[in-house]
């Protein structure tokens, strides 16, 4: 087991409420551990151009608060060639960098999966992402703040909504996975939810709209995750006003405002346990694997795994959707 001196950390993919407490988590382990810790910026695209900057304790100082990321993000196609990932590799010798925290999704871990294998460099995954769809952990960072963010927006439609009598549409994001649209519609009280991952008839939606008519309930919330097989908000809002053109029916896309924000105390706490973990598990000698929390505790999933796996929705909780809102 080669022992580890130098340690980067970088965030990939879409950003995430609470990565910044992670970073600084990851940072400040390191330290205590006498380590030398870099931050790549803008990701694999940082890797590339030599964007690597040493950190010290006070680089992270006062960030635990705020959303979005201090080591910026951003794609990059290069590192999905052979070239580019040598060329990343090099950059990383040049700091004799030998473990890496990539803090991401599934897109992510993918390419610190390939990267480790081809050049043996220890890489721990963090799963950094709003939609929950990562196996090996009962939640992700960002995920609460994202939710709590939907509703907080939904709470204040719903006030508009009974002032008009009307039906609102809202999209979630969740473009593979229903998790936002699931906890944000239950913590509401919408009337329906619609995910990806369960095949939502829009015409038995449309009967309960029509019953919910005959008994003055004017009334009614319709969340629905981006990615549903009948085109998101905007899709399903055609169907309704094809089979309803007396109601009165908004769409409501809440987007990337549920990307922002600054996390809850959950996501901070989450992130940093997510990040002390990461560098504790490069010092044991662990080789790709992703930190998670499962049943409160750390848990270290394959990485193969967690990008292969998807995590299963319990049908309880769509029974309990139905029953709720009936």
């Amino acid at each position: 087991m080669k022992k580890v001196n130098n340690i980067a950390v970088l965030t990939s993919g879409g950003d995430a409420p609470g990565m910044n407490a992670a970073v600084r988590a990851v940072v400040r382990t390191g330290i205590y551990h006498q380590l030398n810790v870099y931050g790549v910026m803008y990701g694999y695209r940082g890797m590339l151009r030599n964007e690597i900057l040493p950190m010290e304790s006070k680089s992270v100082a006062n960030i635990i608060q705020r959303g979005g990321t201090i080591l910026k993000t951003a794609r990059c196609k290069e590192f999905y060639e052979p070239e580019g990932r040598k060329k990343a590799y090099e950059n990383l010798k040049k700091h004799n960098i030998d473990g890496l925290v990539v803090i991401g999704g599934d897109g992510s871990f993918k390419g610190a999966q390939k990267f480790s294998e081809e050049f043996d460099i220890p890489c721990i995954g963090l799963p950094g992402t709003i939609d929950k769809d990562i196996a090996g952990t009962d939640f992700t960072i960002g995920f609460d703040t994202a939710v709590n963010t939907a509703i907080e927006a939904i709470d204040k439609i719903r006030d508009t909504a009974d002032a008009h009598d009307r039906l609102f549409i809202i999209e979630v994001m969740g473009r593979d996975a229903g998790y936002i649209a699931l906890y944000s519609g239950i913590s509401t009280g919408a009337e329906h939810i619609m995910m990806p991952e369960h095949k939502s008839e829009v015409e038995e939606i449309i009967a309960d709209l029509q019953a919910n008519e005959r008994r003055r309930k004017l009334v009614n919330l319709i969340v629905v995750a981006e990615g549903h097989e009948a085109g998101g908000a905007n899709g399903v809002a055609e169907m309704i006003k094809h089979e309803l053109p007396n109601a009165d029916t908004r769409v409501c896309i809440l987007g990337h405002i549920q990307r922002g924000g600054s996390p809850t105390a959950q996501d901070r706490i989450l992130a940093s346990r997510m990040g002390f973990a990461a560098v504790n598990a490069l010092l044991e000698g662990k080789h790709n694997v992703m930190v998670g929390i499962v049943n409160n505790k750390i848990h270290y999933t394959p990485l193969d795994h967690a990008i292969k796996a998807k995590e299963e929705m319990d049908s309880e909780w769509v029974k309990m959707c139905k029953i709720l809102a009936s």
